[in-house]
């Protein structure tokens, strides 16, 4: 998995390119680790890239999300594939993520005007 991350307008936007496995070792969380201990607080998980998810993938964005939760932060999705958001259907995850169909839309939600 490629992983590369941005600030827009105050919120961290965390690209995901290719396939998150077990064999990416936790990278994600520990990126966002790092970011929290920057003071950034504010996440938009992008994955409009994303062809591929297994468990320990999808327990790597719940990491994630918990790290970024208990640090009094948020984690949000977008561009969400259909692949994904059935896996976040079947494992009732979707009750927990805000997912938005466009980085933008992400974006806006935090309260800052998205730019196009």
């Amino acid at each position: 998995m490629e992983l590369n991350h941005r600030e827009v307008q105050g919120v961290v936007v965390m690209d995901l390119v290719g396939r998150l496995t077990s064999t990416d070792g936790g990278i994600l969380a520990e990126r966002v680790a790092r970011l929290l201990t920057e003071g950034h607080m504010n996440f938009v998980l992008n994955l409009g890239h994303m062809n591929y998810m297994d468990s320990s993938g999808l327990g790597d964005v719940v990491s994630c999300y918990s790290k970024v939760r208990k640090a009094g932060g948020t984690v949000k999705l977008a561009q969400t594939t259909d692949r994904i958001k059935d896996l976040l259907a079947i494992t009732r995850l979707v009750t927990v993520f805000e997912n938005f169909d466009t980085e933008a839309e992400a974006i806006a939600s935090f309260g800052t005007p998205a730019q196009a």
